[in-house]
């Protein structure tokens, strides 16, 4: 008894925030802490401003990007390790934990300074090769960064995610390819992609909703571009308004939806495997 006392306790400590968040989108009046009545008009100024916009559009494209490049390189690199044994493959299991459990500020600021002191490197460089004409700009933080450091984040999620799934996968149909005479990559084709697929899936979604969310890694490697969440916290320095309340909402929205999309998939391909066992 006192056990489920402590669990709802903790439940409405982390709910009941998120919960007035939400609420307080709807409010009609112009001050946050003051619930006047229920109205939409929030959301429709939080869509219409054109700095919001930007900032998402933002969000947007190094969100895909970013999963984009951890689904491919996570579904290789889990590939890979599957067939590694020994110790080579306890270190590559102990690094792709490691970048899971690491906090994002030490990622993000270890990420900024390889990349400042590679494009210190490079910048001279491509300086000389190129003449002024044709010189093409300076190497800085940006879309390129940011996407960098998510795919470097995500990655180990994907690979995870995917290892998993090849752990449980039927080998007997990946030896029946084999003894037909199929080529490897035949056999990847039309027996292990769509085994695994769900999986990729799964980690493309949950990938997106890391970058999507993420604030303090962008917030390092960003340079002068806006990410969403780093536009909902110079927001909030200026003051908490019902549109701040509304965007939080709204992004609350996508990654629990994208969230719940993984999920699903992923059990449903566990509850096929488990039937056709």
């Amino acid at each position: 008894m006192v056990m489920r006392v402590y669990s709802f306790v903790v439940y409405l400590f982390l709910y009941v925030p998120i919960g007035i968040i939400v609420l307080f989108s709807f409010n009609s009046g112009r001050h946050a802490s003051e619930f006047v009545g229920l109205s939409s008009k929030w959301y429709g100024k939080a869509l219409s401003n054109p700095f919001m916009m930007d900032a998402l559009t933002s969000s947007l494209i190094i969100a895909f990007s970013a999963a984009t490049l951890s689904s491919i390189m996570g579904t290789t690199a889990a590939l890979a390790l599957q067939r590694m044994r020994g110790p080579v493959r306890v270190i590559f299991d102990g690094l792709i934990y490691i970048s899971i459990m690491i906090p994002g500020i030490v990622i993000g600021i270890a990420t900024l300074v390889a990349l400042v002191t590679v494009f210190d490197i490079l910048n001279p460089v491509l300086a000389a090769i190129w003449p002024d004409d044709n010189r093409p700009p300076k190497l800085s933080l940006g879309y390129i960064s940011v996407i960098a450091a998510h795919t470097l984040f995500t990655m180990s999620l994907v690979i995870v995610l995917v290892r998993a799934r090849i752990t449980g996968m039927d080998r007997t149909l990946i030896e029946a390819s084999q003894d037909l005479y199929a080529t490897p990559w035949q056999t990847f084709c039309q027996i292990t992609l769509p085994q695994i697929s769900p999986a990729i899936l799964a980690g493309f979604l949950l990938s997106f909703t890391f970058s999507f969310d993420d604030f303090i890694i962008s917030f390092f490697v960003a340079g002068a571009n806006t990410t969403l969440p780093i536009y909902i916290f110079s927001s909030i320095r200026r003051g908490i308004t019902p549109e701040v309340n509304a965007i939080g909402t709204m992004v609350l929205v996508v990654s629990l939806t994208l969230l719940i999309i993984a999920q699903v998939l992923l059990r449903s391909r566990e509850n096929k495997s488990s039937r056709d066992n």
